[in-house]
């Protein structure tokens, strides 16, 4: 197991990560019935995403000596209800510290950036847009 979640009412949830006792919150969006005070479900999809884009650069980075600490990712999401309520698209924007990469090293973090795990996990049919900004 690698968390539990609870249900605590008012379309409110806390998961907890077993090994770390790391807690998120999430809340029903505004648009379906929630208050929008926390992360959504689909929030949660869809930052998780640019979290493993990050990551899988990270590594990408770490076994080329690349830096890429302090890039930041921008988070969009789209949401249908087309046959049923579902993401539609979901659109990361990369935004690289000012650190002069060569088209090579360019090439090592696109390359990564598009074959993270949750990406490769999304439903065929989830528009991902990836945007990277070179500094």
């Amino acid at each position: 197991m690698i968390s539990t979640v609870v249900y605590n009412g008012g379309l409110r949830t806390t998961a907890t990560h077993l090994k770390s006792g790391n807690v998120i919150h999430t809340d029903a969006p505004t648009d379906n019935q929630g208050k929008g005070e926390a992360f959504s479900p689909t929030d949660l999809a869809a930052t998780s995403l640019a979290s493993c884009i990050l990551t899988i650069m990270g590594i990408a980075a770490r076994n080329h000596g690349i830096d890429i600490e302090n890039t930041t990712a921008s988070v969009e999401k789209v949401m249908i209800a087309d046959p049923k309520r579902r993401i539609a698209k979901i659109k990361v924007t990369l935004d690289m510290p000012p650190n002069d990469y060569t088209d090579k090293q360019k090439k090592i973090l696109e390359k990564a950036a598009h074959h993270c795990p949750v990406s490769l996990s999304l439903h065929p049919d989830t528009e991902e847009v990836i945007i990277i900004n070179w500094a």
